[in-house]
């Protein structure tokens, strides 16, 4: 499985409004259901608030990947945002997050739900991956950024 596999260029967005950790989730909520008008962003927020209830992910050095399985999810669905500000994301680091990898995949999809985490997690672990999205400053830029195989070191 590849990063462009889970975003496109619609669902890629630079200098989002952060606000808050909640603010947040109802933004990747509404932002999905926008795109995906089968989804519920009432539902999305649920999850995605019960998913962090089991502990926060924000992974640290400034990036946070939410995520959830969902029943009216047909496939993987990422979203990447870049923050205007960073916001306390409660990250194991106890660092702000400015970087936010959601992902939604169908609730009976373990094993890609986890496939795909991993992946997500090992190119936000590269500090030149993380350095290049941060650097974006469109949409475009942080799309074309995140499916970049040259940001690996």
């Amino acid at each position: 499985m590849l990063i462009e596999e889970l975003i496109t260029p619609e669902r890629t967005l630079s200098g989002v409004p952060g606000g808050s950790k909640k603010r947040l989730l109802e933004t990747i909520s509404e932002f999905v259901t926008q795109l995906h008008p089968e989804t519920d962003a009432e539902d999305i927020f649920d999850a995605l608030i019960e998913r962090e209830r089991l502990g926060s992910t924000g992974i640290g050095e400034g990036v946070a990947i939410p995520h959830c399985r969902l029943k009216i999810c047909d496939e993987a669905i990422g979203i990447l945002f870049t923050l205007k500000e960073p916001i306390d994301f409660d990250a194991v680091d106890s660092k702000p997050v400015d970087l936010v990898f959601a992902l939604l995949v169908p609730e009976d999809a373990v094993n890609e739900h986890l496939k795909a985490l991993q992946i997500i997690a090992e190119r936000l672990k590269d500090p030149a991956y993380k350095y290049h999205l941060r650097q974006a400053k469109t949409d475009e830029e942080l799309y074309r950024a995140a499916i970049s195989p040259v940001c690996l070191t």
